[in-house]
């Protein structure tokens, strides 16, 4: 029975965001293609007519998951605080793939690279259109310390078996970055 090209397209988003969910809690390498078809609800045969292997669904899930965005209309430090939440922190399978992938991206083919690469400057862009600063170039500076300070708190967060240790992290990173964000041009002016 041939399938329409809506419920092609369907289908497509549906192992798209099953995979992009299990490779967030688990790692690319831990899951499988049959895991994510199972997740998704279709048959393990069916992949191949979405996708060309393993690496291209690691590739799309990637560029899936860091999308465009939404335009942000708060400034830098209520980004962070958002982001440096326990309820974030927590949630490994719907939280950022940035924090949970980095590391296991510098292993993956060139696609994936490029993915995460084109991802990371759309939210350095993101980032910079609420940073403090004077100037692009100090905006652009503010966002990317700010960017890097929130996925290594995050990543340190969650590795830490320490429940109150995971939670001064996130905290004490989010106070430093509104401290410097409500401090504008002064720290994020220095060179």
């Amino acid at each position: 029975m041939r399938v329409s090209r809506q419920q092609v397209e369907e289908n497509k988003r549906t192992i798209l965001e099953a995979a992009g969910r299990l490779f967030r809690e688990r790692g690319f390498e831990s899951v499988t293609v049959t895991d994510v078809m199972k997740s998704a609800g279709l048959t393990h045969g069916g992949f191949y007519g979405y996708f060309k292997s393993k690496d291209d669904l690691i590739a799309q899930t990637l560029a899936e998951l860091q999308g465009e965005g939404e335009p942000l209309s708060v400034d830098l430090a209520t980004v962070a605080s958002r982001y440096l939440s326990p309820e974030h922190r927590d949630d490994f399978g719907h939280g950022c793939p940035v924090a949970a992938l980095a590391s296991e991206v510098i292993r993956q083919p060139a696609e994936a690279r490029a993915e995460m690469t084109a991802g990371l400057r759309r939210q350095f862009a993101r980032l910079s259109k609420v940073a403090p600063g004077p100037d692009e170039a100090h905006r652009r500076r503010a966002a990317i310390g700010t960017w890097s300070a929130m996925v290594g708190a995050l990543i340190l967060a969650r590795m830490a078996d320490d429940p109150a240790l995971s939670n001064e992290i996130l905290a004490e990173t989010s106070t430093w970055l509104s401290a410097r964000d409500h401090q504008g041009t002064t720290t994020a002016g220095i060179a």
